[in-house]
């Protein structure tokens, strides 16, 4: 899902206030990084280039190791011949040359140990901070709302902990959002779905609680809450998001899938196996025209699997392992001829091979549940739940 996120540490050029990046240094990151040419030691001093020494300073007294030796270069006071630390040339009010800033800090995969420190939050300029796969450790300091021009914030595989780290919320450019794989606890903050992120991942945490009835206020094009501990229901506001990729995975949510999932025009990846959710399918999931990936294995979901999910053009995996469906429609059975990746092994469909023994299927979960339904005389007409002020299509 990632996949559609370019990252700029890839890009020869770092553009930031319409100047191009004249920097020294080697990246850190996937593919190896690109030498930035550029930069001397011998660089004229600002009192920006001196903050940025500082700054850069106080964080490698925070490191305590550097197996791959990364921050033997942080000497100097041309912080753009640092590895890792990349520039660009800065403008004045007026539009004149003020020297070079630090732009942006790409230590992927440097495998550095230590914590992040306060003073970084003077880097004012930064609009990219990737320490992806680390070994950084403690808490997000309360600074580092002070980061006005960040966009791309990535902590992703390290040992980060406590609660959500609330400052995050403060840094007003911020778009990308990548927590997953730490060991952060507790509830995530109803605000986050407030901001104009564009991708948040928070996946592989210890996030746990009910989900915000909010989330769907969220612009975001990829959500990502797999792997955490979150309970309750999933929000029915949902049904009003526009979103390409959303993973509710390996959770303890209950309830039904809501109905409101017919307003995702956009959605492409839809993923909530391994939860304990009941009832039928939502009919409204045929409104899902843009719909690849659609995982719903590992639950307690019922009923029928219905020609208006088997006959989704774009479908090319559905999943619906091991709950506890008792029947395919015809649509379902020719998904083989349509190269669809096609799961519903242990269900309780009779004639099918790989099912689940007959005494499991005896007594369905949840077959009191009342899930939300829009009964109609009519076909569902997608666009129309709920009186949506959007394009119909029949």
């Amino acid at each position: 899902m990632e996949n559609c996120w370019v990252l700029a540490f890839l890009l020869p050029v770092i553009v930031t206030e319409a100047a191009v990046i004249v920097g020294g240094g080697v990246g850190i990151g996937v593919g190896g990084g690109g030498v930035w040419i550029g930069g001397g030691i011998n660089a004229p001093s600002t009192p920006t280039a001196s903050r940025d020494y500082t700054v850069l300073q106080a964080w490698k007294s925070a490191i305590t190791d550097d197996p791959a030796g990364v921050t033997k270069s942080w000497v100097g006071p041309n912080v753009c011949s640092y590895k890792g630390v990349f520039c660009s040339d800065s403008r004045d009010f007026m539009g004149n040359p003020a020297g070079e800033v630090v732009a942006a800090i790409d230590l992927n995969h440097a495998n550095l140990q230590g914590t992040l420190v306060k003073e970084l939050s003077l880097l004012t300029d930064l609009s990219i901070l990737h320490l992806n796969s680390n070994r950084f450790s403690g808490s997000v300091p309360l600074s580092f709302r002070e980061l006005s021009s960040l966009t791309e914030l990535d902590l992703s595989n390290n040992h980060f902990s406590g609660t959500f780290p609330a400052t995050v919320l403060y840094i007003p450019n911020l778009v990308y959002l990548d927590l997953r794989f730490n060991s952060f606890s507790g509830p995530i903050p109803d605000d986050l779905f407030d901001q104009k992120l564009d991708a948040i991942f928070l996946n592989n945490n210890l996030f746990d609680g009910e989900l915000p009835q909010n989330l769907g206020n969220s612009p975001a094009s990829v959500i990502n809450l797999a792997n955490n501990r979150f309970t309750g229901t999933i929000p029915f506001s949902l049904g009003y998001m526009g979103i390409k990729e959303i993973l509710f995975l390996n959770n303890q949510l209950t309830g039904c899938i809501p109905q409101g999932v017919g307003m995702w025009a956009d959605l492409q990846v839809l993923d909530v196996s391994s939860n304990s959710l009941m009832g039928h399918l939502p009919d409204s999931l045929s409104c899902l025209s843009a719909i690849e990936v659609l995982n719903v294995a590992h639950n307690k979901l019922s009923g029928e699997l219905p020609d208006l999910v088997c006959s989704l053009r774009r479908l090319l995996n559905l999943t619906v392992a091991a709950n506890f469906f008792s029947g395919l429609s015809q649509d379902c059975d020719n998904l083989f001829f349509r190269n669809v990746g096609f799961d519903f092994s242990l269900n309780c469909i009779p004639g099918k091979e790989l099912q689940r023994p007959e005494p499991d299927c005896s007594a369905v979960p949840g077959g009191g549940l009342s899930c939300l339904r829009f009964p109609s005389a009519r076909p569902l007409v997608c666009g129309t739940l709920f009186g949506a002020q959007i394009t119909t299509t029949p």
